[in-house]
This record gives C-alpha cells, structure tokens and sequence, in this order.
C-alpha cells in the first residue's frame, strides 16, 4: 500500500529514477510555460520612471508663466508707444522715451526667445513621450500574457468596481463644504478659494537662494505700479543687504532687474540688514526683521533710510520662535510681516503669550509706530506661515510635500477665530518660505525653495 501511494504522487511529474532503498524518491519538476521576463519588467519599470519625470507639472507651469508675462508686457508696450506718439517734442524727450520703449522691446524679444525654446522643448518632450508610451503599451500587453491565474485583470476589475461605487457614494452623499471664514468688510467679498499656480518661475538665479519673498508694492509710488520686487537671504540662507527690483512680471520672470539692486548696507549682516524671509513692500519702504533684534525695520528706498520699530517686552526672536511642521522648523521666521488693503501688520509671539501668535498693527510713519493688537489662541510653532487679507489674519500648515492648508483665520474685525477653513494650496516645491498677499490683483506669492510661486486667490464678488 504504501509503494504504491510513493508511486501515484511520482507519477504527477516526469519520474526520472525509482525510489531508492530507503524509500526515497528524485523527481524532476519541468515547467511547460516558458519563464517569466524579469529583466523586461524592470525595463518597462525603468522606462515608465523616466517618463514620468519627464512629464512634470513645472514645466506646464513654466511655460504658463511665460505666457501670462508677455500677456502683462504687450499691453503696457503699446501704453508707452501711444505716450511717445502723443509727447514727442522732436528733441530729448523723444529720445528718453524711444529709450524706454527700446528697453522694453529688449525685454520682450527675451522673453518670446524663452518662450519659443519652452515651446519648441515640449513639441520634442511631447513627441518622445508619445512614442516611449505606445512602447510600454506593447510591452505590457506582452507581460499580460504571463498572467496565467489573470491576477491582474481581477485587480483592473476591482479597481473599476472601486471607482464606481465611489462615484456612487459621493453622488448620494454630496460633500459638505468647509467652514468658511466670516464676509466682513472685504471689498472683494468673502474668501473663498485658491487656484493655481499662475506664475512659477526660477528667475535668473535657478536653483540658488532657498530662502526669500518676493511680490509687488500695495501702494506703489508713481511710475511703479507694475513693479515687483524679491528679496533674497544671500548670507547662510539666513540674512541679506538689500532689495532687487523689477519693472514688470516678464523681467522678473525671464530674470532682467532693472533699476537692479537697492543696497540696505555694505556689510551682510550688519546693523539694520534683514535678517529671515518674511519681509513686505509697502509704500515704497521694505519691512523686515531687523537683524539680531526684537524690531520691524522699515527701509526707504528712494532716501535710503533705516528707521525701527520695537516689538513689545519678551518678544521671541534670533530663531527662537519660528514657524514649524512636524520635520522641521524654517530658521528665523520669528517675525513675519504682512500687507493687506489696510496697511501693514507683523505677526510674532511673546513669552507670555505662552509661544501663541500675536498680531500687530504697523502705523506708518518715520518712525513707524505699533497700532493695536490681537492675541490669538493658535500655536506658532504649529504654523508654518500666515498672511493678512482684508484684515483677516490666515495662518497655513504641511500637510505633504504637494499640499499646503489654510486652516485657521482670525478676524480682527470681530475677534473671530476658525480653525476648520479647509483650503488646500498645491505646491510645487515642498515648502513655502514666506507668504505675501496682494491686494491689487488679489494674488498670494509664495517663495519655495528658490522658486517664486503665485496663486489667486478667489473671492464671493
């Protein structure tokens, strides 16, 4: 009986030898379908990585920028063009003008270069990828084959059947909209969304300076209203001596400063240099963190003058008080300031305060001085960057190196505070540096690991 069970299990395979004395068998397993293609697979695998990473959002963005700032630039050419027509005395006005106008020209014809090369990239990027991608598809198909118990065609199905029921669900059950913060007195209405990014851009200096701000003046002098500027942290990612300027989007964006930079000192740092990323423009004067204070500086550009303005007793500052997420802290961001349809404001902590933020008024003036102040109830360090629009103070936090919430506001109106607002910024880069809000076109710039970033912001009117 039992020779013969030894001999039924042998003769399942190809039996190659009898059983040995000792009642052992040798059988030999032969396999009739042919072995799977490891090698192929990582090769597809590998092909599908690299295409990815040719296909990234940055560089539908990048040509997206390019766009909105000759968008911007042709405009104002003609403006110019229409205002040499109209002035032109024959004489050296005409030729300050045609100047300008030359300049402007300049400025375009790089810009359109860069776009062309952008365009000209894509055509070829979109080519190639086509192809790679009808390759991976008859690879795949071929792989499929392998698939003898169709695993993977029960995972497409389940997939399709998890897609469906989803839909489903969220058809009888409609998403509940997050809370929103108050109307208040906002001109523009009540805060509703974020979309973009509408700008991404390196500069002239890609991949250097990981931390800085950049955006436009709410209250420009005249003759500046299209301006932007950008402050970058040149010393350690930490200090700076001064502000570059730009006389549109398309310069900043294609990398051309004219008038340049504006030197705070010599030295960096030094006495009066900004010290962190969070700085603002306002009325043709840079607010910042003074360097080694507890103090707003506010810097003229046009008479070159430092004026101070101390914070309140206690004041956390010297990276002693700064934005964080769960990794990481970003270094010297005690201080950050902020401009909104009413002025400026800075946003800091106290020890008193228990490490909470406080946000101050700034009142203009030489000195500038401290208006009023509002403490709130949410913790600093669980922040990772705020902004003041229509006098409502948003406060964000990481939520993943692509996403970024809004997730609490404070109403200086009212007083009151929401910690559930839910609006979700798409980033590009994984984090964002400084935050700045502007009130002429309702855009909200981000400075991201050295790249210059802007969304809209959307609002109820």
């Amino acid at each position: 009986m039992k020779l013969n069970v030894i001999v039924t299990l042998c003769a399942l395979f190809s039996l190659t030898r009898q059983a040995p004395p000792r009642d052992e068998c040798v059988c030999e397993l032969i396999n009739s379908q042919k072995a799977f293609p490891h090698d192929k697979l990582s090769t597809v695998e590998d092909n599908a990585t690299k295409c990815t990473d040719n296909i990234t959002p940055q560089k539908t963005l990048e040509l997206e920028s390019l766009l909105l700032g000759l968008e911007r630039r042709l405009p104002q050419l003609l403006e110019d063009v229409s205002m040499l027509e109209m002035e032109d005395d024959g004489d050296l006005y005409a030729v300050l003008s045609l100047q300008v106008v030359e300049n402007e020209l300049m400025e375009i014809k790089q810009l359109i270069d860069r776009l062309n090369g952008s365009t000209l990239g894509h055509q070829r990027l979109t080519t190639d990828t086509n192809k790679q991608l009808e390759d991976l598809r008859a690879e795949m198909m071929e792989l499929e084959a392998y698939d003898t118990m169709q695993v993977v065609l029960r995972q497409q199905d389940n997939r399709r059947l998890r897609r469906d029921l989803e839909q489903c669900k969220n058809g009888l059950h409609p998403t509940t909209q997050p809370t929103r913060p108050p109307h208040g007195n906002c001109p523009h209405g009540e805060f509703m969304n974020i979309t973009g990014p509408k700008v991404y851009t390196a500069g002239e200096y890609p991949g250097s300076y990981k931390y800085g701000a950049w955006g436009r003046d709410p209250k420009p002098e005249a003759g500046k209203e299209n301006w932007y500027w950008r402050v970058m942290l040149t010393s350690g990612n930490k200090f700076s001596n001064y502000v570059r300027l730009y006389s549109s989007l398309s310069s900043l964006i294609v990398g051309v400063s004219t008038p340049g930079n504006v030197m705070i000192h010599s030295s960096n740092p030094t006495t009066n240099t900004i010290q962190g990323p969070n700085v603002v423009l306002y009325g043709g004067a840079l607010y910042y963190n003074c360097y080694n204070k507890d103090a707003v500086c506010r810097f003229n550009l046009t008479s070159k003058t430092v004026t101070t303005l101390q914070l309140p007793k206690d004041t956390r500052f010297n990276s002693k008080g700064n934005f964080c997420h769960l990794d990481e802290c970003y270094p010297y961001t005690d201080l950050d300031l902020a401009t909104d349809e009413s002025g400026v404001w800075v946003i800091y902590t106290t020890k008193q305060d228990f490490g909470n933020l406080v946000l101050s008024k700034v009142e203009e003036g030489v000195p500038p001085t401290l208006g009023q102040t509002w403490r709130t109830s949410v913790y600093k360090q669980g922040v990772t960057n705020t902004f003041m629009a229509c006098g409502v103070l948003y406060a964000t936090r990481y939520v993943s190196k692509d996403v970024e919430e809004i997730f609490y506001s404070f109403d200086t109106a009212t007083g009151a505070e929401r910690f559930n607002l839910g609006i979700f910024i798409n980033k590009m880069p994984p984090n964002i540096y400084s935050l700045n809000y502007s009130p002429v076109d309702q855009m909200l710039h981000a400075y991201c690991d050295a790249y210059m970033v802007s969304y809209e912001m959307v609002f109820s009117d």
